[in-house]
């Protein structure tokens, strides 16, 4: 499918979306140290863990309204609330306020809603797409995605901490510059978007009750065995990958240290901006590449051996105290995750009903909104025992999670609807 070919919606997006995950991960990879210093380590992990909470409560309403007031509308909703959320980290920063809880507070609220903005968005590419076309479209913005994860980073170890406040405001207007684009030139694709007569009925409902109608809802949906499986074997194995924004950058601080490659001496906090610069351009460079490769192969074999790669780099990852050794653990573990860039999202859209495609979507989503509120509990972990440890313990995480998948492959593979 070539680009010429794109919806507009999708074109829009890939830009602005671009930019603001450029801006956003200037500033995401420093956060925990950011907030250790400035709160504590065992406090910050409670925190990100209260956050990562409302995430999952936020997450569970966006796929609802996304089905039933439309893609673009919440989506541009979730970029409004997540700009004012930068804004208020930024105010927090200040150096006449200095607030760190104000702060955390106000990358809560950003937090939330890019939950809340996750649902649309992949549910938006499902509508416009066909299914042939969907695992490539997906690939391609999450190329875009690690390009971002490849600047963002090295933009960050040098001006995060230097220019906290200015960085957070420059987040906050690539968010209005996307959302200009969005009401600019996107157009709705819900398949069906609410009545006049239902929306007046549902504006009468209170927060409680529309928000009992979701857990009904989802629990339908969580009764396809195949689906709970997926997302089960997803918080599991996310355990692995998110680390690297949680422990990876305490452990290369505090336990490798400054060290030289090539006779650059780096820091702690500079070597661990080139580990995620690393991640991010072996996914940005390589993404469709391995996107074509690994459609040749099942997609059980594709994600048990992701699952198991994930295991083994997290285990040498806590076995390395070199930055050579780390380096070698980062590619490992990028190569995992090229696996499944694309596939994920392909497998959710075969899996949900038309009128149903966001909330299935945003239940997915639950593998990541869940998996952040357990995985800062790593951090708590390795304070009461020590890295080593905690790195085995993911790794064996990973590891079981590599054997769900199979188990949900071989259930997919009998499933009448599927065959």
């Amino acid at each position: 499918m070539k680009f010429k070919d794109w919806d507009i919606n999708l074109k829009v997006r890939l830009f602005g979306e671009a930019l603001l995950d450029i801006s956003f991960w200037t500033v995401f990879p420093f956060l925990t140290l950011y907030f250790s210093e400035a709160i504590g380590r065992s406090l910050t992990s409670g925190l990100l863990i209260i956050s990562q909470v409302l995430s999952v409560i936020t997450a569970l309403f966006g796929g609802y309204f996304a089905d039933n007031y439309g893609r673009k509308r919440m989506m541009s909703i979730s970029i409004i609330g997540e700009g004012i959320g930068f804004l208020i980290f930024a105010l927090g920063a200040t150096s006449w306020l200095q607030s760190p809880f104000l702060s955390f507070f106000g990358f809560s609220v950003a937090s939330i809603f890019m939950a809340f903005y996750q649902p649309a968005s992949q549910a938006m590419i499902a509508d416009v797409v066909k299914p042939e076309h969907r695992s490539y479209v997906y690939s391609i913005f999450y190329m875009m995605i690690n390009v971002a994860v490849v600047i963002g980073p090295i933009i960050g170890s040098f001006v995060f901490h230097a220019f906290t406040v200015q960085t957070l405001v420059i987040i906050s207007c690539a968010d209005l510059l996307l959302l200009f684009l969005l009401q600019k030139f996107g157009h709705e694709t819900a398949p069906l978007v609410i009545s006049p007569e239902l929306k007046a009925t549902q504006s009468k409902k209170s927060l409680l009750q529309v928000l009992a109608e979701q857990l009904r809802s989802y629990q339908l949906i969580f009764k396809d065995k195949i689906f709970f499986l997926f997302v089960l074997a997803g918080i599991i194995i996310s355990q692995s990958f998110m680390q690297l924004d949680l422990l990876f950058p305490l452990y290369i601080k505090e336990v490798i240290g400054d060290s030289k490659l090539f006779e650059v001496s780096l820091t702690g906090e500079q070597l661990f901006g080139l580990v995620v610069a690393i991640n991010g351009f072996f996914v940005a460079t390589f993404t469709v590449l391995m996107t074509k490769l690994m459609s040749r192969y099942r997609e059980k074999f594709i994600f048990t051996n992701s699952s198991f790669l994930y295991a083994i780099s997290i285990f040498l990852f806590g076995m390395f105290t070199s930055a050579w050794g780390t380096i070698f653990a980062i590619i490992l573990f990028s190569i995992a995750e090229l696996m499944t860039v694309g596939i994920q999202q392909n497998f959710v859209s075969k899996l949900a009903p038309e009128n149903k495609r966001a909330m299935y979507f945003s239940a997915a989503g639950l593998r990541y909104t869940l998996g952040k509120v357990v995985a800062p509990l790593a951090i708590t972990l390795a304070a009461f025992t020590n890295y080593f440890i905690t790195f085995t313990i993911i790794a064996v995480l990973a590891f079981i999670s590599g054997f769900i998948y199979d188990y949900m492959y071989r259930q997919f593979e009998k499933d009448s609807r599927f065959s």
